[in-house]
């Protein structure tokens, strides 16, 4: 058997790496000069800033995969004060409760919402198809949960909103939970005596993953752009690249949507149409540092959420210098501003210096800065972020799946899981339905 794959993101990666170590025959291919995908890390001077995903959150099983990529050594723990979570709300950011008595009593929530929380178990009503997750977390608990809980917390991963993204494709388990037991609350603590995961890093940036990654592999071709698919009478497929042409007996398509749907078009073009409907909202990230001594804020915890309802021009903040260490000098803090999303797709086209001018005043103000500008700062767009997991996906789903009776398959975030955890284990489980596991896995 011989595996094409195309994209050399971290499902196209991982998918190499382990059809390599199962002794599997593969060629991947990458259109542009590095890997990685939207994963990449920038040093410059004594800055370390991360342009794509910030950090990996997993348990022991993840952990004894990069073990067996050699990175233990290089791996970087959040420190433990990045496990609280701020909310704009009020003029101020407020810690979000994190357990049981918090909820219960302190005064983050409403008493008519905390009501909501505890008689949850006993909502009988049931998800009908189609729901969104505001309509999921509204039926069951209540709109001040969706306001100032969820939507922040959908901003900040999907760059999306609630009201669009579907329960279904987003947080299937919710639904589980919901029709084994009668309740989510319960469902949780139900299965809560699982793994605690963590969220870690590397020393010199999350691009390290994708770069160790790529250094282990013998059939990478880089600037090896892929123009042409070909079903074969025998069952194979032709690919035509920049560097030749090729027969495979299974490919894999893990790049974007948009160059799948391309590749698609003249051969599944009501796939390849659907998968153009699929959304990714455009983001802007702005990295900034200021001098300890000029911000007031104790900077104490993962970052701070804006949710679409305070009318923010930012989504929100990560604390970039408070969750790792060696991202700016010990004198100063960095901040990393996400502008944009779904919700506020306009701020994220906004001009270079009007959004540096909007990101400061947010700054300021919220955090106590009492600096005239930052001491260092830049700016990245990215017109096209993060699928969305919406009704345009769930369509495409039923013609992704179909695909594998003609030995077509996907590997991407865009399907089955966004995180760059889903897209390890994705990737892990394809290799293990091409070929036996090694010995010792």
């Amino acid at each position: 058997m011989h595996v094409g794959i195309i994209g050399a993101g971290i499902s196209g990666l991982t998918l190499a790496y382990e059809l390599q170590k199962r002794g599997i025959p593969y060629r991947l291919f990458e259109a542009t000069d590095r890997v990685g995908g939207y994963i990449q890390s920038e040093r410059e001077g004594a800055y370390l800033r991360e342009i794509g995903p910030n950090s990996l959150l997993g348990g022991s099983e993840l952990l004894n995969w990069l073990d067996e990529l050699g990175l233990t050594g290089q791996i970087e723990m959040a420190k433990p004060v990045s496990k609280a979570r701020y909310i704009f709300r009020n003029g101020q950011y407020r810690e979000l409760p994190s357990g049981p008595p918090a909820l219960l009593l302190g005064s983050y929530f409403s008493w008519k919402t905390k009501w909501a929380i505890f008689n949850e178990r006993n909502n009988k009503t049931t998800s009908p198809p189609g729901e969104t997750l505001g309509q999921f977390f509204r039926r069951r608990f209540s709109s001040e949960i969706v306001d100032y809980a969820l939507a922040p917390f959908v901003a900040g991963i999907y760059a999306g909103d609630p009201e669009r993204l579907l329960v279904s494709e987003t947080f299937p388990v919710l639904l589980q939970y919901e029709r084994e037991y009668g309740s989510v609350l319960r469902g949780f603590i139900k299965n809560r005596s699982g793994e605690r995961r963590q969220s870690f890093s590397f020393h010199d940036g999350m691009q390290t993953l994708p770069y160790t990654l790529a250094t282990k592999l013998s059939h990478l071709a880089l600037n090896d752009a892929v123009s042409q698919l070909q079903p074969l009478p025998d069952g194979r497929w032709q690919v035509t690249a920049t560097s030749g042409t090729y027969s495979f007996d299974k490919l894999v398509l893990s790049t974007p949507t948009g160059p799948a749907a391309h590749l698609l078009a003249a051969i599944q073009p009501d796939l390849s149409a659907a998968l153009r409907q699929i959304e990714y909202p455009p983001m802007t990230a702005v990295h900034s540092a200021y001098k300890r001594a000029d911000v007031g804020h104790p900077l104490d915890g993962f970052g701070g959420l804006n949710p679409a309802k305070e009318g923010r021009f930012c989504a929100g903040h990560i604390w970039s210098s408070s969750i790792f260490g060696w991202r700016c000098p010990d004198d100063e803090v960095m901040l990393t501003t996400f502008v944009g999303g779904k919700q506020a797709p306009d701020n994220a086209r906004k001009p270079e210096s009007e959004i540096f001018e909007q990101v400061h005043r947010e700054l300021s103000e919220s955090l106590n800065i009492r600096a005239q500008a930052p001491v260092w700062r830049k700016l990245v767009r990215w017109e096209h972020a993060i699928p969305q997991y919406d009704a345009s996906l769930a369509a495409a789903k039923p013609l992704i799946a179909a695909l594998e009776t003609d030995n077509l398959y996907v590997s991407a975030n865009w399907y089955g899981g966004i995180s760059l955890p889903d897209c390890i284990r994705k990737s892990q489980a394809l290799a293990e339905q091409f070929g036996v596991p090694v010995l010792g896995d």
